[in-house]
């Protein structure tokens, strides 16, 4: 093949937003006529966006969608693009790959790996492609290109279109981010490259979807495995790569990759704002308890929104600690964020003498605790209807799984921005947010002091769990890994200990249906990732 230069358009779409995406994949092929491109790709289902779920089922759906891609083929001149969108046959949908050149459709590609695991669930809405072309793009460049999981797979169409001839391997992808997903994706592309000695170029969507976040870092890799360029992560961004004609050598941007807290925290970052802002909220609303969870989502918050759409909310009870006020005015002032302060003593009273009668002979117990839980939640609630305010909800994975919450009080909210984020690392990530402010962001005093949900004289959450150090590790095993109990007590962890958190995460999951949704970050979240019956016997699983 002759020298080329690609570009990887790396977009952030929305589901459902035609005009948008539209108006968007034209500007960046604009961009990459500009900049002299031969070649500009596009990542999967690009005119949709990715995934629609179940608006697939509707008919004018799919109908925009063709009247959106023939709105894009329209605008494609002399060089080659490579478009995502979704497909419609007699025998039903595809997931496919256009090749458009010169105003027209000259290729059509249907994945033909659909993955059914974990957050996908394709095989519900599209057939499977049978056949692995190689199509002919500019300058008679011999394109394989393939959809995402097809290049997973050992056997995936890449063996068969190195095979037949294809200059290049190019991948469109929406491959969903989790922690240190990146490095594993990589090190697959750089091998199939090596392998089927064919440049591979991987171009990955960017930006939030619901609970799923994008994190972009598009690749061409050469015939030899080697990064030519490579794209930030959870940026939009438009990459050129000049490839020589050998498949062997060219020359591109190669952004670095950011550490592990790095990458989580902007994971945070990005969900948070694209699920705000595409759902239409501009001001958000955070209860402030002076505890490190609620600090931590301001945090991200702030870094999404900005401090001007962050308001904050101090409710205090006759149990909270004098110090806890001080520490979340502490932080709002850090942050530069609003605050307002609503005391919940008058609710609580009026809450207890209206059970007294139905209460008598009932000594006090966890009841009362959780109606103070309820009351902040409706406080929060009150200011998001009054105001328009989006509540960003507070617990962390660790309560979550647990069930250490209070449903319709701390589980009340639109969003749940920690919501897979484990205790320990909700401290690390605290920790890291300071280290890059240069200064205390997050008060170390709240870091120092020990969690505590603040609804009884001198509670502490070690009195209700155990140690989160403890406690995480054998979480990440029972709801990450679906290792049994057994197996869990087998790594070493004291056998007591690990029926008893087993026993807490299967009884709480009709809690967790009842949760907001929360960006993911582990390789199985809560939600859409780990689905389990409510009205379920089986334990130790």
């Amino acid at each position: 093949m002759n020298d080329i230069r690609l570009a990887l358009a790396q977009i952030n779409t929305t589901v459902g937003d035609y005009v948008g995406n539209v108006s968007l994949i034209r500007r960046y092929l604009k961009d990459a006529a500009d900049g002299g491109a031969g070649l500009v790709v596009f990542p999967e289902m690009a005119v949709s966006g990715y995934p629609p779920e179940d608006l697939l089922h509707k008919p004018s759906f799919i109908e925009a969608g063709q009247q959106a891609l023939a709105e894009v083929a329209g605008t494609v001149g002399d060089l080659t693009a490579v478009v995502g969108f979704v497909d419609t046959a007699p025998d039903g949908l595809y997931n496919a790959a256009a090749v458009i050149h010169q105003g027209e459709i000259r290729h059509i590609y249907h994945k033909r790996h659909l993955p059914n695991y974990g957050v996908f669930d394709e095989q519900r809405y599209f057939k499977p492609g049978d056949d692995c072309p190689v199509f002919e793009g500019t300058g008679g460049l011999r394109l394989g290109v393939n959809v995402c999981e097809d290049i997973w797979r050992d056997d995936g169409p890449m063996v068969v279109q190195s095979r037949d001839g294809a200059d290049i391997i190019i991948n469109i992808s929406a491959s969903p981010f989790h922690r240190g997903k990146y490095h594993q994706r990589e090190r697959m592309l750089k091998a199939r490259a090596a392998g089927g000695g064919v440049p591979v170029v991987f171009c990955n969507l960017v930006g939030g979807q619901d609970e799923l976040v994008f994190d972009g870092a598009s690749v061409v890799i050469d015939a030899g495995g080697r990064v030519l360029g490579r794209a930030r992560q959870f940026e939009e961004e438009l990459l050129f790569v000049d490839l020589a004609g050998d498949g062997r050598d060219g020359r591109g941007i190669v952004a670095e990759l950011p550490d592990e807290y790095d990458e989580i925290y902007r994971a945070l970052v990005t969900g948070t704002r694209d699920y705000v802002m595409k759902n239409a909220f501009r001001q958000v609303v955070v209860g402030l308890s002076g505890g490190i969870d609620s600090s931590l989502v301001a945090a991200v918050a702030v870094d999404a929104l900005g401090a001007s759409a962050v308001n904050g909310l101090i409710m205090p009870s006759r149990f909270s600690a004098p110090e806890s006020a001080a520490y979340a005015a502490e932080l709002a002032d850090n942050l530069g964020i609003r605050v307002n302060e609503i005391p919940i003593e008058g609710p609580y009273a009026a809450y207890l003498e209206s059970l007294t009668g139905v209460f008598t002979g009932q000594a006090p117990d966890i009841t009362e605790e959780n109606i103070q839980a309820r009351i902040r939640g409706n406080l929060l609630m009150a200011l998001s209807n009054k105001f328009g305010w989006l509540v960003l909800n507070t617990g962390n994975k660790s309560e979550t799984a647990t069930g250490y919450t209070t449903l319709y009080g701390d589980m009340a909210g639109g969003f749940a921005v920690i919501k897979d984020v484990p205790k320990t690392l909700v401290y690390d990530l605290c920790r890291y947010r300071n280290r890059t402010a240069g200064r205390t962001l997050i008060p170390q005093s709240i870091i120092d002091r020990a969690p505590s949900a603040e609804l009884r004289p001198g509670q502490k959450d070690a009195d209700s769990l155990p140690p989160y150090d403890v406690m995480d590790p054998i979480l990440e095993a029972y709801v990450e890994q679906d290792l049994g109990v057994a197996d869990i007590i087998g790594l070493g962890h004291d056998p007591e200990t690990v029926r008893r958190i087993a026993g807490l995460v299967d009884g709480s999951e009709y809690k967790r249906r009842q949760a907001p949704p929360g960006v993911k970050i582990t390789p199985k979240a809560f939600g859409r990732d780990r689905r389990l019956p409510i009205t379920n016997k089986f334990r130790g699983a």
